[in-house]
């Protein structure tokens, strides 16, 4: 059997192997979609299928919508081409639980998929229908940047600012002519709903589209009525905080699919390398929490078990999850997951040392120093993250994935807390032993002296070059002071606040011999 729209009307086939079939009429919703509209979403990928498709999917199963939603993709044509299209836009959510159960719900919300160099057309006629509410992005905090770290555009965005409207070569150029496009049709008002995983991701997708608007205004491309617009309460731009882990699919997913019987299911790799499949996996556990300002409504998606609330409060519930209750445990894992050889989160979670390091992180260092939002618990929050969350064995996470980027997530998720703390910090044990341990990571090595490769990061080779005469079983630490005095990577000069020597000191235990990583965390942090 194939996961196709005619695979799907042999219903007891499916029922018969325990998959949820969605309780809706899907012609019937695909046409009303077709007609009006009101949700399209650019970005494809796992995160957009799991939650937000499933969230419509939810909506329709209970009468409480009548319309599906339109993915757009603009970064990688193959996600749609492989693994979009030759399934009619279906998709299979395995629902991973920490009890070892799962679900199979087969969704149908997704109605129609496209790419933005070849669909644009379609897209432009998609953003000028009045009954359009949302335009949503799931597209990764880089696509949201339009110039290189010496403040130039890229060359598809300066391209785009140069040639105008017509053709856009860049994500951000691409969605200001779909607005462009709108406000000629009508100026039909519209929310741009950015669900990325960053702080503050509404204010971002403001900046960066006004940016780019006003780039057009002042080549004559568009006038200033339209940038006037933009800048308008006529369009809003909501804030959100999004969170649930969705791995890359996983090889024994599909094995279980494919013992279902189903064909055509196995995870691929694009040339650009997207993980994608026909199917996603994810953990049971979701939350998303949005800034309420859709001027032209919204689905009623508090019938799904998302919260809608004010500015601040998202703000706050952001700032929870990032600085203390999840992202510093995740990227503590990350660092010294690689650096003792763990290939996956769950399983780091039954080393009664690293199990130790993310309670002192979470529950010790950081939750003392928490906002509470009120809408969300901190100490409930952290329970899920270290009790269920991470030690799901069917989230096939890994701390090599988690590790990517971790000089640009430092700052964020510790210098946060280390400030909070106040200017001597110098109480503070669990977070400077992370901090060390990046340090350690940088080296490539791991705890047994095998080399590794480190993940990508855009300030990697910077950081590892300050390191580069420091060595296993030596005291020296190269230039480790300028590393640590960068605010930019850790939020604060740690000097300022006590902590750089502090941090330097769990170094040296490191670089002790093999094996000193983790003695290191027995020395610190003890039963």
């Amino acid at each position: 059997m194939k996961l196709t729209y005619n695979g799907l009307l042999n219903k007891a086939y499916w029922q018969e192997r325990g998959y949820q079939l969605p309780l809706y009429d899907i012609p019937r919703v695909r046409a009303a979609t077709l007609t009006t509209p009101r949700w399209l979403h650019l970005g494809a990928g796992n995160i957009f299928r799991a939650f937000l498709a499933n969230l419509q999917q939810r909506l329709l199963d209970q009468r409480d919508a009548e319309t599906g939603i339109i993915v757009a993709e603009g970064y990688d044509d193959e996600i749609i081409q492989k693994a979009y299209r030759p399934y009619d836009n279906l998709s299979i959510y395995v629902r991973l639980k920490g009890d070892r159960s799962l679900d199979k719900i087969i969704l149908a919300s997704v109605t129609e998929s496209l790419t933005m160099q070849d669909d644009l057309d379609r897209l432009r006629d998609i953003a000028a229908t009045p009954s359009l509410q949302i335009i949503s992005l799931t597209i990764t905090e880089k696509g949201y940047h339009i110039k290189d770290r010496d403040g130039h555009y890229y060359p598809a965005v300066a391209s785009d600012l140069e040639s105008g409207t017509a053709r856009p070569q860049s994500y951000i150029g691409n969605l200001v002519t779909l607005l462009y496009t709108r406000w000629q049709k009508g100026a039909t008002p519209l929310a741009l709903v950015s669900m990325d995983n960053m702080s503050h991701n509404g204010e971002k997708l403001r900046a960066t589209v006004l940016e780019f608007a006003h780039g057009w205004q002042q080549t004559g491309h568009v006038p200033p009525e339209f940038v006037a617009w933009l800048e308008s309460k006529h369009v809003s731009f909501p804030w959100t905080m999004i969170d649930k882990i969705t791995p890359r699919p996983d090889a024994s997913v599909a094995a279980l699919l494919a013992a279902d019987g189903l064909k055509d299911i196995a995870p691929l790799e694009t040339a650009k390398h997207s993980y994608t499949a026909p199917y996603v996996n994810a953990e049971e556990l979701e939350y998303l929490v949005i800034e309420d300002d859709f001027p032209n409504g919204r689905p009623a998606l508090e019938k799904a078990g998302v919260h809608f609330t004010d500015r601040d409060t998202v703000n706050k519930v952001e700032t929870m999850k990032v600085t203390t209750c999840l992202n510093p445990i995740h990227t503590a894992l990350a660092i010294y997951g690689c650096l003792l050889g763990y290939t996956s989160i769950h399983a780091e979670m039954q080393d009664k040392e690293l199990v130790r390091l993310a309670r002192a992180v979470g529950y010790r260092e950081g939750l003392p120093v928490v906002v509470d939002p009120g809408i969300l618990n901190p100490q409930q929050f952290i329970d899920e993250v270290v009790n269920i969350r991470l030690p799901n064995p069917y989230i096939p996470d890994t701390p090599q994935r988690i590790a990517t980027d971790t000089s640009q997530k430092l700052a964020i998720r510790f210098g946060h807390t280390i400030k909070a703390h106040g200017v001597n910090a110098t109480h503070l044990t669990a977070i400077p032993l992370v901090l060390a341990g990046w340090c350690r990571y940088l080296l490539g090595v791991d705890d047994n002296g095998k080399p590794f490769t480190c993940s990508p990061d855009p300030r990697l080779a910077e950081a590892q070059g300050k390191l580069k005469d420091v060595h296993i079983g030596s005291t020296h630490l190269g230039d480790v002071r300028a590393l640590l005095s960068d605010a930019d990577i850790f939020g604060i000069n740690l000097y300022d606040v006590g902590l750089g020597e502090k941090v330097e000191g769990y170094l040296r235990d490191m670089l002790a011999g093999n094996g000193a990583v983790r003695t290191t965390l027995q020395k610190y942090l003890p039963e």
